[in-house]
């Protein structure tokens, strides 16, 4: 399942992801990822969630993008959920659009249970109609 938190850059959405990555750590039994695009918020995060800075990984498109993330489901069978902040930045979804990543995301995380929640820097209304269904906080 892939959920998102919208909004223009500046509107606080980190802080509602970190939020909620902090109170699910405590609910869930499996293990959490989060991706973004540095380190600056490694002392907001629980420390049982696995941050990763996408940025020192080299990945320069969208496709390279999903094959990172498959690698990272392959090697944790307990992995239940993933955070993604700044998800257009590190997705490299600014330029081809999201639809397409998205789809793969729901995909990947169908098949192997993993709920995605993404930081998009994009209002409600600009989202293409098929992803306004899976908002979950509009700021």
């Amino acid at each position: 399942m892939v959920h998102l938190i919208v909004g223009k850059k500046g509107k606080g959405k980190t802080k509602i992801l970190l939020d909620k990555v902090n109170s699910e750590i405590k609910e869930i039994s499996g293990n959490i990822v989060y991706l973004d695009k540095s380190t600056k918020h490694m002392y907001e995060l629980n420390n049982k969630v696995r941050l990763i800075d996408v940025s020192e990984c080299m990945i320069e498109n969208s496709s390279e993008f999903l094959g990172f993330v498959s690698g990272i489901i392959s090697q944790d069978h307990d992995l239940q959920q993933v955070y993604l902040d700044s998800f257009l930045k590190v997705a490299c979804a600014e330029e081809n659009g999201i639809e397409d990543v998205i789809a793969k995301l729901e995909k990947l995380g169908e098949k192997f249970n993993v709920d995605f929640i993404l930081s998009v820097s994009m209002d409600a209304d600009e989202l293409p109609g098929g992803l306004k269904e899976k908002i979950i906080v509009s700021l």
